[in-house]
């Protein structure tokens, strides 16, 4: 059982012939500083720490003379292992969460269980298909790879929108909110009628 003045946080370091990132996350806070070399990508990031209240310090340099993908794909991987880190045997927290976001015209809406057991449920078209440097099809890889990761059943969809900027927004926002209940200490055993997840 963790104790009042324990500090969940994790360091990841990754690197291959693609990208090269280190990556903090603090699940109570704390500084914010996101340089992955996609401006967008550094907003999603900065909007998902911010509303999940996480802090969040990631450096990555990827190939993206290539394009963004094994930038976002692995930024995804790395913060998925930290949470899968720190949250353990996940005993003692919420488990669940869900959360609608709107953002002006668009509305996101996210469902999640730190299940242990990976899956991905996406319904999310982008009207555009970029985002200043950042390809929007490149969402579902980043969501994707993060819920394989951390073992968690994700469950995201834009329930409409007509601005890809703005779906993809509410989409990490909605996911930040609904981490944010599933990983709250409950102080209990894990919430499982098994017992174990």
């Amino acid at each position: 059982m963790r104790g009042e003045t324990t500090i969940r946080q994790a360091t990841i370091c990754r690197e291959t012939k693609e990208t090269q990132i280190a990556l903090y996350l603090n699940l109570e806070g704390g500084e914010r500083k996101i340089e992955t070399g996609i401006g967008f990508f550094d907003h999603m990031l900065g909007s998902f720490a911010v509303h999940g209240g996480f802090g969040l310090i990631l450096k990555c340099t990827g190939d993206l003379e290539v394009d963004g993908h094994h930038t976002v794909e692995d930024v995804g991987i790395a913060l998925g292992q930290a949470l899968a880190r720190i949250l353990g045997d996940r005993a003692g927290i919420a488990r669940f969460g869900s959360s609608y976001v709107p953002m002006d015209e668009a509305l996101g809406f996210c469902a999640l269980d730190i299940s242990g057991r990976p899956y991905l449920v996406y319904d999310a078209p982008m009207p555009q298909p970029m985002c200043g440097q950042y390809d929007t099809c490149l969402t579902v890889e980043f969501m994707r790879a993060f819920a394989t990761h951390a073992g968690i059943t994700l469950h995201l969809k834009s329930m409409y929108g007509d601005n890809a900027h703005h779906i993809t927004e509410a989409l990490y926002k909605a996911l930040a909110r609904a981490l944010r209940q599933a990983v709250t200490e409950t102080g209990g055993e894990v919430l499982s009628a098994k017992g174990v997840l």
